[in-house]
């Protein structure tokens, strides 16, 4: 039992943001932790502060500062995204690939994202006559689906090496049960010697 406290004092921050993710995951109601990811919790746990982050520099720089609409986002925006790039690349994605092709493949995706959905959807909006904050927070909601998409997939994406270092994709740990733990009927072992009695 000690060894098992000395582990997980051992662990770091983002060992332990990760297992808080996976845990949350596997307590999902209605099938949800087959689809969810542990890593799209960790997603919108990490961009939620990070946009929150986000509309307080708007609200500062525009309600406070006087600075234009475009400006006032563009600022925020930069801020709050390089952010949420350091936190998802070292607590969710926890990669140890070199920083500088995943800076590249990201800057590339925030200015898509910034184009697409900041000026577009955002500013759009708000020339329309919608109040900034609630065209930032529709605006928001699209950009958060196309981020994580370009996070989990091309930015922080796994090498060969990665994936047979861990096993082929990301572990769906609402399932994952080991041997000699005890089963939802009270065996312990179940599927463990299920295969030995097979051989």
């Amino acid at each position: 039992m000690a060894d098992v406290h000395d582990a997980v004092r051992g662990k770091g921050f983002a060992d332990r943001f990760a297992d808080f993710c996976a845990a949350v995951v596997r307590r999902l109601p209605f099938g949800l932790s087959r689809l969810v990811a542990p890593s799209f919790l960790g997603f919108a746990l990490i961009n939620g502060f990070t946009f929150g982050v986000d509309l307080l520099l708007l609200t500062l720089l525009r309600g406070w500062l006087g600075l234009p609409v475009w400006l006032a986002i563009t600022l925020a925006y930069g801020v709050a995204f390089g952010l949420s790039f350091v936190l998802n690349r070292s607590m969710n994605f926890r990669s140890h690939a070199p920083v500088g092709r995943q800076a590249v493949l990201y800057v590339v995706a925030i200015v898509i994202n910034y184009v697409a959905f900041l000026l577009g959807v955002g500013a759009g909006l708000a020339a329309l006559g919608v109040d900034y904050r609630l065209s930032r927070l529709i605006a928001g909601a699209c950009e958060g689906v196309f981020m994580y998409s370009v996070m989990r997939w091309v930015v922080f994406a796994k090498s060969g090496s990665e994936l047979e270092g861990e096993g082929a994709g990301e572990p769906d740990f609402a399932h994952v049960r080991a041997s000699g733990v005890e089963d939802a009927d009270g065996s312990v072992g179940g599927p463990a010697r299920a295969a030995e009695e097979a051989q």
